[in-house]
């Protein structure tokens, strides 16, 4: 399906509303067509006629209040309501638009974004969107009007002069090669500029984040270099836009201008040898410029209706990217336990094994563990050995490439994926929370939550205090990022909207590593807090942390290395053992050794 036809099932919903536009619209173009009939009566009728003065002015008078009527009182909420409902129509598509391209953002799977950049994705929703606006008011509407009007034009100056107005219609085919010839390039280079927009978005944003690393290295000089070359690049695409738009603009207003010329001149010829009236000859020409305004519209609204289907290709492109995880057909829900409200948390991995491109380069290897409900798994090991991998196949942001989990017995494929996230928390290294007010972003937890559940969870988590001091209390806005916040504090409203979720299933990916020792402690103890009674998977960076797991996995170049407490691993002596002395005691570690 052509993106036209895939845009125009944005635009059903409103044809009537732009089929009432069209017809208002007919009025506000068709009273000014008008104004030549009423000069050529002056010219040829009135003055020339045998009345008196007395009755030549009462005509003009009454031809004057009626002409000022239309004009005013007629035309004014004509003008306003064909503005309005055009602009209501287009603006309430793209609303339409964006709103499926976001639940479309949603869907995404990691896999899309670990190789786009945000900034190209906020392009495509903001600015390829946008553009396209120019197709709803120029393709669906004014090109009708302006076709319509071409249309009662020509039929008046045919009732008018047939020869004159085939004089005035000889360069029309003209423009039908004009349009044909021109407009395929334009819409690559239209397609073209939009990517590279895209990119420079994309890069500037990139950069705007990570501003302080920029600042910490003393790279100014040298990210500008680098930002000249983007915004370059995309000057340059613009730039050959311009020169095509450029010379097809010369042509199109070149041709327009040779039938004046060719008018003026056949009825000058026809006036002088008395088969024409001047009342005729000056209507005509006024007729003209009313055929060729519309009609130089209609041409160079190809450029304008060129970019935006250029924009549609780009956002349909868009929303055509595919969902690496995707719902069964049948999918259903984790079964709840009555006597806790929520699932039991029994988490098997069975014969597991992962690629984030498939088979061709696997990261994790026929891993086999089970985790019993209410138990604390400890998982440690090596960078790179694979912890944060699996425990992203959990909430199923990635798939398995072979095996099988499962939640209560149930394979989490099976299990649609809002429901089966709603069954798990997560506090990670580096939570984000929304430049929203605090309040705001411990709802995430349970937006339907009361204020008391909302300041229960806020105080489990050990952040009313500090929370219920700042300026506006839980309506203080935190900034992006959460950049008003410190460290422990924003891990302390992370924590608070999971213990708000209350999940069955807890996951902690190295929640406390990036903290000073005072902040650890509090948040050791929020956690402690939380855990309780729940499933947890534990991701460690520092052993100390995690000698009251339960079961201490030992994971190594994507297999299990060790499985134990903390007192057994230490009497195998082995990996875990060799671990727990570097940390324990301050050895230096080899190069190949990295942390926990």
């Amino acid at each position: 399906m052509s993106s036209i036809k895939r845009y125009l099932s944005f635009v059903g919903p409103y044809r009537g509303k732009i089929i009432l536009t069209i017809f208002i619209g007919i009025l506000k173009f068709g009273i000014p067509l008008l104004m030549p009939l009423i000069i050529k009566y002056v010219i040829d009728d009135l003055l020339p006629s045998q009345m008196s003065q007395e009755e030549k002015l009462n005509q003009l008078f009454w031809l004057m209040g009626a002409a000022l009527v239309i004009f005013t009182v007629v035309r004014a909420p004509v003008e306003y309501y064909r503005q309005y409902y055009a602009q209501w129509v287009s603006s309430r598509i793209l609303y339409d638009i964006r709103n499926q391209l976001f639940a479309h953002i949603q869907r995404l799977s990691m896999r899309y974004y670990n190789n786009h950049k945000v900034g190209e994705v906020i392009s495509r929703v903001i600015n390829d969107v946008e553009q396209t606006k120019s197709f709803i008011e120029t393709g669906l509407m004014n090109i009708w009007l302006d076709l319509i009007t071409i249309s009662l034009t020509i039929g008046i100056m045919l009732y008018m002069d047939v020869k004159l107005t085939i004089v005035a219609l000889l360069v029309f085919p003209l423009y039908g090669f004009s349009v044909k010839y021109f407009y395929k390039t334009l819409r690559q280079l239209t397609k073209d500029r939009s990517q590279a927009l895209a990119q420079l978005q994309g890069h500037l944003h990139e950069r705007v984040n990570g501003v302080s690393v920029t600042k910490s290295f003393a790279l100014e000089e040298y990210e500008e270099e680098q930002f000249d070359k983007q915004n370059k690049n995309f000057w340059n695409a613009a730039l050959k836009q311009t020169k095509w738009n450029a010379t097809t603009f010369s042509v199109v207003n070149s041709i327009t201008d040779i039938s004046p010329l060719l008018v003026i001149g056949y009825a000058g010829y026809e006036v002088i040898m008395g088969t024409l009236t001047v009342g005729t000859m000056i209507a005509f020409y006024a007729y003209l410029e009313r055929l060729y305004t519309p009609l130089r519209r209609v041409v160079n609204s190809s450029t304008t209706l060129t970019q935006a289907v250029a924009s549609m290709d780009r956002m349909f492109e868009f929303m055509d990217e595919e969902y690496d995880i995707k719902d069964k057909p049948d999918g259903g829900n984790l079964p709840i336990d009555p006597a806790i409200g929520r699932v039991r948390g029994e988490v098997r991995f069975e014969n597991v094994s992962f690629g984030y491109r498939g088979e061709e380069d696997l990261v994790l290897h026929d891993i086999n563990l089970v985790i019993e409900p209410g138990e604390t798994v400890a998982l440690v090991g090596m960078s790179g050995g694979g912890k944060s991998s699996l425990i992203s196949l959990l909430p199923r942001f990635w798939d398995v490439t072979k095996g099988r989990i499962t939640i209560d017995g149930v394979d989490i494929r099976d299990v649609r994926q809002r429901n089966l996230r709603s069954h798990i928390g997560m506090v990670l290294q580096d939570n984000i929370l929304f430049s929203e007010s605090a309040r705001a972003n411990i709802l995430m937890g349970d937006p339907e939550a009361t204020e008391e559940a909302m300041i229960a969870a806020a105080k489990a988590a050990n952040a009313h205090d500090f929370l219920s001091e700042l300026p506006e209390g839980y309506d203080t806005e935190l900034g992006e990022r959460g950049v008003k916040l410190s460290g422990g504090q924003k891990q302390r409203v992370a924590i608070a909207r999971v213990f708000l979720k209350n999940p069955g299933i807890l996951i902690l990916d190295e929640a406390t590593s990036a903290l000073d020792l005072e902040s650890e402690h509090m948040i050791q103890e929020s956690l402690a807090h939380l855990a309780k009674g729940r499933t947890t998977i534990i991701v460690a960076h520092r052993l100390s942390t995690i000698t009251h797991a339960d079961k201490i996995v030992v994971m190594k170049e994507g297999r299990i290395a060790e499985i134990g407490t903390h007192e057994q691993l230490l009497a195998k002596e082995g990996v875990y053992h060799t671990l727990w002395n570097v940390q324990d005691f301050g050895i230096p570690q080899a190069p190949e050794a990295v942390e926990a």
